[in-house]
């Protein structure tokens, strides 16, 4: 969670590589994330990241709670355990960008509670 405001981290995957998630979607949740005036971390590819075993992903998977806006949880979940950062069962929501639409995805990722079964 973010020390000052008690809400969860949010992480914006761009997937810059693997092209998956529609372009109107992935720039809308930024537009949205970008005016918000919440804390946000991007990165360009989370698959890169765990290519490469970056270890950011160590960070993220053991920082607490986190909202990540990337593709399907499955994916995520199996990109974190292939770079030795499994994340945690709880506290942990996949929005996933390739399913929902830009507004549906900034509003997971608005709401207050985390759905870790979302996906």
């Amino acid at each position: 969670m973010s020390e000052q405001t008690g809400e969860p981290r949010v992480i914006y995957c761009r997937c810059a590589y693997a092209q998956v998630v529609p372009p109107e979607v992935k720039d809308g949740v930024l537009e949205h994330l970008s005016a918000g005036g919440r804390a946000f971390e991007a990165v360009a590819d989370l698959c890169e990241m765990s290519a490469q075993r970056d270890g950011r992903l160590v960070e993220i998977a053991g920082g607490g709670p986190v909202k990540i806006a990337a593709c399907h949880r499955r994916a995520v979940l199996w990109l974190f355990h292939a770079a030795g950062a499994p994340l945690a069962a709880e506290g942990v929501e996949v929005v996933n960008m390739r399913t929902l639409s830009a507004a549906a995805a900034s509003a997971r990722l608005d709401a207050a509670e985390i759905d870790s079964a979302a996906d």
